[in-house]
């Protein structure tokens, strides 16, 4: 029966191909967005890549602290203060990290300005992130230790500021500090490895940074499985009812929150900082209702282009109704041809998507940016052009199925 379909659908298809041609255009332009959104989704929540140990990694990025009748609070990032004192202690952690998020600086050649982003950080950052090392070495704890002024910049950014590309061993003068570059890294775009220059933490040019409980940095912490994640979690939300604000009396209550990535957007997005949970599942609930409610008008439109198809067709219908096919065959057969020519719709969708992801890639709108479509987007796609063929062929098919043969067959005629 199932050959059957196929082949009915198919001479349906090639009968009119100006209106097919008209239907996949609608689908595969509905798919592209939805595909493009959900391709940089998944790089933004689930990375790989540069961030390919996310799996068991965790990051602290806020902390409020608030007064006992909850009327004053304060939400800011973290201290190095704080990181050191009660997050690098932690036990059955592989390595914790402290990093600053990027700040823009002048970088200066001779007469020549350039601004970058900076971000310093600690060895343990290059340990914990899989960065990959176009030329020369990263940082160490040797230099951490020896308060080396040395660099790491990104690919761009050393064709930027080197005509060769070959920044090794050059300088470069920000802050009233003159940097070596020792390594070039590939460009990456996720949010705990943005940047176009790295320096370790030992650059500051104070040691005021040591002192602050809160600041500019975040933490990563790394943990050595991922079953370890959960018991990861529960010991930051302990610590993080012993930390004491620099004025206990006004904020005498602290929390901070341990998240995967996925948590972290969440909890920014939502406005969750109080909260343990964070609102992954809400967000992830909002983002999947807005990509259906955006299919709907489209279907709509191809609710009308499907009556019309359907329509001409009914002596097919009434013919078979007066052999004895029954509705739910109708309906079966009618679904079935247009979640096919959505799911035609749904391949080129993936290769148009391809390109335009190539498109948005090259023309640099989003620095830095590296999307790839794998196996769960090509599945995700896939269920949208298979939804998309259903919320668009159901209504159409019953309501022809329902047609008395006798008034098909005059209708025909």
């Amino acid at each position: 029966m199932l050959r059957n379909y196929l082949l009915t659908a198919y001479k349906v298809f090639m009968r009119r191909k100006l209106f097919t041609l008209i239907n996949l255009t609608c689908i595969v332009l509905t798919l592209v967005v939805l595909m493009v959104i959900t391709a940089l989704l998944e790089t933004a929540f689930f990375p790989t890549g540069v961030e390919g140990k996310s799996g068991r990694m965790l990051q602290v990025y806020g902390i409020r602290s608030s007064s006992a009748d909850g009327h004053n609070f304060r939400t800011t990032l973290l201290g190095y203060k704080t990181i050191d004192q009660y997050l690098k202690p932690m036990q059955g952690v592989e390595r914790v990290s402290a990093i600053t998020v990027p700040g823009e600086v002048s970088a200066y050649q001779g007469d020549r300005v350039s601004q970058l982003q900076l971000r310093r950080v600690d060895a343990d950052y290059w340990q914990i992130l899989d960065f990959k090392l176009l030329a020369g070495r990263l940082p160490d704890e040797d230099d951490d230790r020896n308060g080396r002024l040395v660099a790491v910049l990104n690919a761009t950014t050393a064709r930027q500021l080197f005509a060769d590309g070959a920044a090794v061993g050059h300088t470069l003068s920000v802050g009233g500090q003159v940097f070596q570059v020792i390594g070039v890294v590939a460009d990456v775009l996720h949010v705990n490895a943005f940047a176009d220059m790295w320096a370790p933490l030992s650059s500051f040019p104070s040691t005021a940074y040591q002192g602050e409980l809160t600041g500019n940095f975040a933490a990563l912490l790394l943990a050595r499985d991922p079953a370890d994640l959960p018991r990861i979690r529960r010991e930051v939300a302990r610590i993080a009812t012993t930390f004491v604000t620099e004025d206990p009396r006004t904020l005498s209550s602290t929390v901070f929150w341990a998240d995967s990535k996925l948590d972290v957007f969440a909890r920014v997005l939502l406005e969750r900082q109080s909260d343990a949970d964070s609102g992954a599942a809400r967000l992830l609930a909002i983002i999947g209702g807005a990509m259906l409610a955006f299919m709907l008008l489209p279907a709509l439109n191809l609710v009308n282009l499907n009556m019309g198809r359907i329509l001409e067709r009914s002596s097919e219908i009434g013919v078979r109704k007066a052999f004895g096919a029954t509705s739910a065959q109708l309906v079966g057969q009618l679904v079935v041809e247009n979640v096919l020519l959505c799911l035609a719709g749904g391949l080129l969708g993936l290769a148009c998507s391809r390109l335009a992801l190539w498109w948005l890639e090259a023309s640099r709108l989003i620095p830095y940016l590296e999307v790839h479509i794998d196996l769960r987007v090509f599945g995700v796609g896939m269920l949208l052009a298979f939804l998309f063929g259903l919320l668009s062929g159901v209504i159409p098919a019953w309501k022809m199925s329902r047609l008395d043969p006798v008034h098909a067959l005059k209708g025909a005629a």
